[in-house]
């Protein structure tokens, strides 16, 4: 393998985990801010929010474990409720077991011996902590997946485009229009054989040939046609 493929591997990897990073750094870091203030320590500790921080790292290498494993996208023709809780599970799965042996490397680390694992974890394991933190990280997982899910679903940069490059204006409407005009594309492919679609003399293929100028027009222009908007 050359050097070019090894930086370009590298960079790959890095763009991956570089979202859940950036995620996971903010919530972890909010959490931590929003319980000192709970608490009344109003005194910024900087040595947590490192922790905090490096917590996060952790999590985006959970996530490219996670998303390596053969059955991660087993879901994905399902409805998307059930791709998110699943993915979510599996997320959670893989913070629970790399931040458990986290703990076990860090007690071998610092002098423990490994005949001692059973009694550290039995007696001076924090659970209280540990499963708190899990909890949130659920939360938390279920929302950067859900959000993940709905950016794959609308397509290459478009859920981006939507929050913050595009106007919102007519926005809801276009996208429901698109919706409709799709699903009524499947029906016809459904319902009708192939050489009805192909076929111009029949009215379905009228009917398809409208509703693709339509979606063209709408790709062309930035809005729905009057035919497409009678659908």
């Amino acid at each position: 393998m050359t050097m070019s493929a090894v930086f370009s591997f590298i960079f790959r990897e890095f763009k991956k985990i570089l979202p859940p990073t950036i995620f996971f750094g903010i919530g972890f870091n909010l959490i931590l801010f929003t319980t000192n203030l709970l608490l009344g320590d109003y005194q910024i500790h900087l040595s947590s929010y490192v922790i905090a921080t490096t917590a996060a790292l952790v999590v985006g290498k959970a996530v490219l474990v996670a998303n390596a494993l053969p059955f991660f996208h087993h879901l994905n023709s399902a409805p998307l409720i059930q791709s998110v809780l699943f993915k979510s599970g599996i997320y959670f799965t893989v913070v629970a077991i790399a931040r458990f042996l986290e703990k076990l490397i860090e007690f071998l680390l610092h002098g423990g011996r490994p005949d001692g694992l059973l009694a550290y974890v039995a007696t001076h394991f924090t659970w209280n902590r540990f499963f708190a933190i899990q909890i949130w990280i659920a939360v938390l997982f279920l929302i950067y997946t859900y959000i993940s899910e709905l950016s794959a679903l609308f397509g290459d940069g478009e859920l981006f485009r939507i929050l913050f490059a595009r106007r919102s204006t007519g926005l809801k409407e276009a996208h429901r229009m698109r919706f409709k005009t799709l699903a009524k594309l499947g029906r016809l492919i459904d319902t009708h054989t192939a050489d009805e679609l192909l076929d111009p003399k029949t009215a379905v293929h009228s009917e398809m040939n409208t509703l693709i100028r339509g979606l063209s027009a709408a790709a062309a222009h930035g809005q729905f046609s009057p035919d497409t908007r009678r659908l």
